[in-house]
């Protein structure tokens, strides 16, 4: 499994990806100054994991629970029992805020396995979500996930948080086929 790292982005790529990190600040309507939306504090985002119907894809979700708006990584941390690394993006990128509104809900899909791998996947007992890489995460234990059997790794991929199951869905049957 491989630690996740910053990644060379395409030129247009880089384009959408400052596009999206315009969209963090806020700005102050009485000043017309921006203010930049302060990181979400791990109290403040409640993490959750389940196993989807397509084997080998775990499906993660990050609710703000406060009265206001914060940012995370666009990257969901995941990790893997005991094993090194964490889940790689797809399609590759680099960390930039994605914001949260009170309230709101992001969501991802995970592919704990490549099913194609042709090798013989590591199983654990337990994955941990983390809605920032600077939060410590919350582990949540194969069973609780629904899979008795342990969870399947090898060269796991997540998708960026997106605004629905669907999307995160879609954008992980787009980047892995």
């Amino acid at each position: 499994m491989r630690a996740r790292s910053l990644l060379a982005v395409p030129a247009a790529a880089a384009s959408a990806a400052a596009v999206l990190a315009t969209l963090a600040p806020t700005a102050d309507a009485a000043t017309g100054s921006a203010a930049p939306t302060p990181t979400c504090k791990e109290s403040a985002v409640n993490v959750s994991a389940t196993a989807a119907q397509r084997p080998d894809v775990l499906h993660i979700k990050a609710t703000n629970n406060t009265a206001r708006a914060c940012v995370v990584d666009r990257i969901p941390t995941v990790t893997f029992g005991d094993l090194d690394g964490a889940a790689q993006p797809v399609p590759p990128t680099h960390s930039a805020p994605y914001r949260l509104a009170p309230g709101a809900t992001a969501h991802a899909a995970v592919r704990t396995a490549d099913p194609a791998g042709g090798a013989h996947p590591r199983t654990v007992d337990f994955v941990t979500v983390a809605a920032d890489p600077s939060h410590h995460g919350r582990t949540i234990n194969a069973h609780a996930l629904g899979l008795p059997r342990g969870v399947r790794v090898w060269d796991p991929v997540t998708t960026w948080w997106q605004p629905s199951w669907t999307r995160a869905d879609t954008a992980l049957q787009h980047a892995t086929h």
